[in-house]
């Protein structure tokens, strides 16, 4: 049996095939009863609008590409579901691309993304071909979310306010009591950005010469060789501020290997409030980037772009917050 069309919708319905085209459009300009007679007759017939006609009639795939830094990194994927539920609500559905993958393979994803005819656009972290955005922005509505670069025109930028994030943690663990502090850094501008935090709520407090500064690579591996370094020292700190949770996770595990308890022994901040940080045996004190809203904020500004591709660009951030849980306190009192 062949499929349904949109003729023996209209047959059914006692309508034309014109209207049957504003029905599922979703026009306000078709009276009630139509509209009811219309989609009875879809839903007895199984009817299933073609997405390849529709595509040629309207000029638009109703499609999004999402080009992901990481998708193993699980702050992502909450910034992905806010996304995905505001695009949804707007008819439009995501392709997605994974950023690690890209690098892999060599290959250019944003370039495979305008092939398709995507009607937008979103980079989500930070990705290491800016130039690859910046083609793809010369040719799609483009927003840049989670993270500050790169910075194009007409390009929107939706993230969180990571400098602010950090001071948040610091002044957290030094109103605690602790003064040997350490951060395990970040990479790009988000990395810059917690890191300039860091330093400068330690320097507002006289603590610059307790700072230490440990680069990590944003995983929990990383994160775990980290900390282990900063343990093996002859002065480690009391606290620990990391990059990310994924990192948290991994300073976690160091601390246990070499005989410490969190929070005992060692005060550990993560950064995103990832589920990882919500995990009851985990409990970890995190700072909250608000994942899920950024993705909707992102969606937004995307779906404002599509209908007004030459506006200039503008950057939204959102205020981070604290979420104090079982692995921070006050230090040990010196023997």
């Amino acid at each position: 049996m062949r499929p349904p069309t949109i003729r023996d919708v209209a047959e059914r319905a006692g309508v034309s095939k014109s209207l049957v085209s504003l029905v599922l459009r979703g026009s306000q300009q078709v009276r009630p009863e139509k509209r009811r007679a219309v989609l009875a007759a879809v839903e007895e017939l199984g009817y299933r609008p073609n997405a390849a006609a529709r595509s040629l009639s309207e000029r638009r795939t109703r499609t999004v590409g999402v080009l992901l830094n990481d998708l193993r990194n699980p702050w992502f994927v909450e910034l992905l579901d806010g996304l995905n539920s505001e695009l949804y609500a707007s008819g439009l559905r995501t392709l997605l691309a994974d950023g690690r993958l890209n690098r892999r393979l060599g290959e250019d994803l944003t370039h495979t993304f305008t092939e398709l005819r995507v009607d937008g656009l979103i980079a989500v972290g930070t990705l290491p071909d800016p130039a690859a955005v910046r083609t793809a922005a010369a040719r799609v509505p483009t927003v840049v979310a989670g993270t500050r670069e790169p910075v194009l025109p007409n390009v929107d930028i939706v993230a969180g306010d990571d400098e602010l994030g950090a001071r948040l943690a610091t002044e957290h663990l030094i109103g605690l009591g602790h003064r040997h502090i350490a951060h395990i850094a970040g990479q790009g501008v988000v990395g810059e950005l917690r890191r300039r935090g860091f330093e400068a709520v330690m320097r507002e407090h006289g603590l610059s010469g307790s700072a230490t500064v440990e680069q990590g690579d944003l995983t929990e591996e990383g994160g775990y060789r980290a900390t282990v370094r900063l343990l093996s020292a002859p002065h480690r700190p009391t606290a620990v501020f990391a990059f990310n949770d994924m990192a948290g996770v991994g300073a976690l595990s160091a601390a246990e290997e070499l005989g410490l308890r969190v929070p005992g022994d060692l005060s550990l901040v993560g950064y995103d409030n990832t589920y990882l940080a919500r995990l009851r045996h985990l409990w970890l004190t995190t700072v909250d980037n608000a994942g899920h809203d950024i993705g909707r904020r992102a969606a937004r500004r995307l779906l404002d772009r599509i209908a007004d591709p030459a506006r200039p660009g503008g950057v939204a951030l959102t205020a981070p917050v604290l979420e104090v849980r079982g692995t921070t306190a006050p230090p040990r009192p010196a023997d």
